[in-house]
């Protein structure tokens, strides 16, 4: 089994575990609001995922390109830094959009 499907796999049990809270209904709660709690939670999450991978694949390319070239670690630090601050704007995004769906719609 490769290891995007087994991470893949992993991360749908586990929501799959902690959703059961979201499909807790209070009394008189609308039929439809299971669906905005599963959206925010696959908002997140799949947020979460992808910018974990991104933040992994950066940190190694740089720590790789530093190894090669120990000289370019200035080069090369600052450009990574301001990358992986844009890759978490977008797990923040996901974050904003959940707390949206959960808090006003």
């Amino acid at each position: 089994m490769s290891k995007v499907l087994r991470i893949t796999i992993n991360v749908m049990l586990i929501v799959a575990a902690f959703s059961a809270s979201a499909f807790a209904a209070e009394e008189g709660a609308a039929s439809g609001n299971w669906a905005i709690y599963l959206g925010a939670g696959l908002a997140i999450g799949i947020a979460a995922f992808g910018t974990g991978i991104g933040q992994g694949n950066a940190t190694a390319k740089a720590v790789e390109g530093i190894s090669r070239n120990p000289g370019a670690s200035g080069k090369i630090m600052t450009p990574m830094i301001i990358g992986l601050a844009m890759i978490e704007s977008i797990a923040i995004y996901a974050l904003v959009v959940s707390l949206i769906l959960l808090f006003v719609v």
